[in-house]
């Protein structure tokens, strides 16, 4: 996971190395948690540090899978369940939710990557936290997800020093020393 981006080849290389920067930061600070410490919730917010994890995945599915590229939802949400994109629900795990962010993650490459340009053009769903009629570029959304991913790496990064003190600079020595790390 890349703490630094490459020096990029476009635009379009530099927003995907951002991003994956930042889902780098998200995933370090689930590193060496056990479990029951992943999920949970050390203040007295509902977050959990695999709970981010699991929102940040279905965030950038929607934007990009179902936004970007039209594809019907992975994991479809209502404003009743929204609350469950934060949380394990039965069944879930975390090894499952760091592969369902492996899938999101190659599905935005190859979305992304298939684009005739950034400035390729899409509608907002109908929301209303969305401007009537608003239609938003490639870019704007790329730029959007590093936006995300980052706000919340940095929750995660406090969580995960409130549960075993462990800061994010102490993670990536720690992440290098992982098989697969």
């Amino acid at each position: 996971m890349p703490t630094v981006v490459a020096a990029e080849t476009d635009e379009r290389d530099a927003l995907l190395g951002f991003l994956a920067a930042q889902r780098g930061a998200l995933r370090r600070a689930v590193g060496g948690l056990t479990a029951e410490q992943a999920a949970a919730r050390p203040t007295v917010s509902e977050l959990s540090v695999i709970g981010l994890v699991k929102h940040v995945a279905e965030t950038e599915s929607n934007w990009v899978r179902t936004i970007l590229a039209g594809r019907p939802p992975l994991r479809p949400r209502e404003q009743s369940s929204w609350g469950d994109s934060f949380r394990l629900e039965p069944g879930e795990s975390v090894e499952s939710v760091l592969a369902f962010y492996d899938r999101v993650e190659a599905e935005t490459a190859e979305i992304v990557g298939a684009l005739p340009g950034l400035d390729t053009s899409v509608p907002l769903p109908d929301a209303p936290w969305f401007p009537r009629d608003a239609r938003r570029s490639a870019r704007w959304i790329m730029m959007h997800l590093v936006e995300e991913v980052a706000r919340h790496a940095g929750h995660a990064d406090i969580l995960r020093e409130s549960i075993d003190g462990a800061t994010a600079f102490a993670l990536i020595p720690a992440e290098q020393l992982r098989p697969n790390g």
